[in-house]
């Protein structure tokens, strides 16, 4: 027997308010599966973007000299 199939089964012995109770359950987890998919995808466009804002910059030489970059201690 699936999964899908055992919670219908034990779903089906519960009482209405119970049931209603699954459901809200059950669209919290849909909902926090949307928002993690988001999220990866919301990750992939900010790095492809960075990568592409980045690009070519390795070969560009450095405004700064050694002089420039300085460290206090105190």
């Amino acid at each position: 027997m699936s999964v899908a199939e055992q919670i219908l089964q034990r779903l089906q012995s519960l009482p209405e308010p119970a049931q209603a109770e699954v459901l809200d359950f059950v669209e919290h987890l849909e909902a926090r599966a949307r928002l993690a998919a988001g999220e990866r995808e919301d990750a992939a466009w900010a790095e492809l973007s960075l990568s592409q804002a980045m690009r070519g910059m390795e070969d560009e030489p450095s405004p700064y000299t050694p002089a420039d970059i300085k460290e206090a201690f105190s």
